[in-house]
């Protein structure tokens, strides 16, 4: 199958999956072999979200840990987004990791996000789909930097109201305004955020999950956790306007307490860097091992 080439200028190479909308692939850039990903969306989608993020992501340029966008328009059945190649995802990576992360590399990672939705609300904008498959790795020297993409279902910040929604995002991650078909505010990211590590089987019903949520310490969500996850929430769901630099801070002294570095030794890092030895061993064995080398021996 002849590769899809776009505006005489980018080539699809591989496909990467699917986002919440769309389907993504790594390409590059025919003239200068640059790599980048594309994400395309059928032209008969309306309203387009891909339209709505590429929008987004201009008004969000800048900020640090928000993917770069190089070109938007269409190809043709298709509406297609050309930008910034990023690495594996946080869900990925904690899958890796046999789905476990450290204390360590949780703080490391809050210690980015907090602020890349603090850039997000202080445009104007809340995000509303917030989950690990959204949150991605930079590559080369942006190795260590947690990118937040997918961002077509963010709208801009309204005064709550008496209207009902339907649910948007995913539910395991969504705030409980979001559960009761409540206007969203930068307070339900925050929250969405706290919910990464909640455990949550497939098979469970939305009344379970917002059950869990509601009745969060009765059912065990800071179990095992250090007593600043239960603040964070109690400052989230305070009612009281948004202080990014206190949850900041707050992670910040339970980071320091633990005698951590901010070193950006993740636990992925560890441990490629791990098998990464263990496959030169072997491979410096198996060398040992070969008939040529025996030969030399005797």
């Amino acid at each position: 199958m002849k590769p899809l080439i776009v505006r005489d200028k980018y080539q699809l190479d591989l496909r990467l999956g699917s986002g919440s909308y769309g389907e993504v692939y790594q390409g590059h850039d025919i003239e200068t072999g640059e790599e980048v990903a594309l994400k395309l969306e059928y032209s008969q989608v309306s309203p387009s979200q891909l339209g709505n993020e590429v929008e987004i992501y201009k008004k969000l340029d800048g900020g640090h840990g928000i993917p770069r966008v190089y070109w938007y328009g269409s190809e043709c059945e298709f509406r297609v987004m050309a930008f910034e190649l990023l690495g594996p995802s946080l869900e990925d990576l904690f899958n890796y990791c046999d789905r476990k992360f450290s204390l360590k590399t949780v703080l490391l990672l809050v210690d980015q996000l907090i602020p890349r939705f603090q850039h997000i609300h202080s445009k104007g904008y809340i995000h509303r789909d917030i989950k690990p498959d959204n949150l991605l790795m930079g590559v080369g020297t942006q190795g260590n930097t947690v990118y937040t993409t997918d961002i077509g279902l963010a709208k801009e910040i309204e005064d709550p109201d008496r209207r009902t929604y339907s649910v948007v995002g995913t539910l395991r991650y969504a705030s409980i305004n979001a559960h009761l078909r409540k206007e969203q505010s930068p307070h339900d990211d925050m929250e969405s955020l706290g919910y990464q590590g909640l455990k949550c089987k497939s098979k469970d019903k939305e009344k379970i999950i917002l059950q869990k949520k509601q009745q969060a310490e009765e059912c065990g969500l800071f179990e095992g956790a250090s007593i600043e996850f239960k603040k964070y929430f109690e400052l989230i769901r305070s009612g009281k306007e948004l202080d990014y630099g206190r949850l900041r801070r707050l992670f910040r002294g339970l980071f320091c307490r633990q005698h951590f570095q901010y070193d950006n030794v993740f636990d992925w890092t560890i441990r490629m860097f791990q098998e990464k030895l263990k496959a030169e061993q072997e491979t410096s064995e198996a060398e040992q091992n070969t008939p040529e080398a025996e030969q030399e021996t005797n």
